[in-house]
């Protein structure tokens, strides 16, 4: 679990604000049981994972009202209780999430770069973040070869056999990457946990040394692909993973990674700097 912030979070700290105003006010435009769902939601801001006392406290709700509105907002699909006891953010916020990010200024900012990059290439590049113990992707442009598997913005991938996905754990930080064995511990059986975490700990040593991430047909049996890990400035965090991939018959691993690898560091610094 994340470090919680020692104060309120801005954004629900904003909101409650707002309901505030609203009920000085009598406004009877404002639906306030609406207002304080959201305020819930709001509570994730920084923080991975809350306890129903968390969220009265956070919120300022009453602990009847907290319990009616998490049932309502995980019987819609907007909150998840872990394995825990715990709530997370459900899958059909995180869908609206990835929507928003689709349109996030990094993206944005990205897109034109990596259509540059892929013709100047000719290779296929994407952006994705972790989403749920799944990789979802941000930003994709193809490659002039016919790859066998063409993904497009909100497509998501296994972590542990991709590129993307262990670059992305690789430079994650710690608590993190904690954050993602308890998503695939979550979504996996025992076994394929156990497989990605051997896998995703053998990428992190790999990382360490080579500055990048390999998978070559692990994925798809003809597609050889490198990552690496996107910091940014903004966050302070590695908040994204960028690949870059080719069909497997044309290269060999080691010679595609020495002539590609280079060229993604650079692209994935700039994207992160946002300049």
């Amino acid at each position: 679990m994340k470090k919680q912030s020692s104060r309120v979070a801005p954004l629900l700290e904003r909101m409650q604000a707002t309901l505030t105003k609203s009920k000085e006010n009598d406004d009877r435009q404002f639906v306030n049981a609406l207002g304080r769902g959201l305020t819930l939601l709001a509570a994730f801001e920084h923080s991975d994972e809350l306890s129903h006392q968390q969220l009265c406290q956070m919120s300022g709700l009453p602990k009847a009202t907290v319990t009616r509105l998490i049932y309502t907002l995980t019987t819609l699909g907007f909150l998840r209780i872990t394995t825990h006891g715990l709530y997370q953010l459900g899958s059909n916020a995180v869908r609206l999430s990835t929507i928003a990010w689709s349109r996030h200024d990094v993206v944005a900012f990205a897109e034109p770069l990596l259509r540059q990059f892929a013709d100047q290439n000719e290779v296929s590049v994407n952006l994705a973040t972790e989403v749920e113990g799944e990789m979802r992707y941000l930003a994709c442009c193809r490659s002039p070869a016919r790859l066998s598997v063409n993904l497009q913005a909100g497509s998501a991938v296994p972590i542990a056999r991709t590129a993307i996905g262990r670059a992305f754990y690789a430079a994650s930080a710690p608590h993190r990457q904690k954050v993602i064995d308890t998503n695939l511990q979550t979504h996996l059986s025992t076994a394929d946990y156990q497989q990605a975490k051997r896998s995703l700990t053998q990428a992190a040593t790999y990382y360490q040394t080579h500055g990048y991430t390999l998978s070559d047909g692990e994925f798809s049996p003809d597609i050889l692909a490198v990552a690496v890990g996107v910091f940014d400035v903004a966050t302070g965090q590695y908040a994204y993973s960028l690949n870059a991939s080719v069909p497997s018959a044309n290269w060999q691993a080691e010679d595609y990674a020495a002539m590609i690898v280079p060229k993604l560091q650079a692209l994935a610094e700039r994207i992160g700097h946002g300049d």
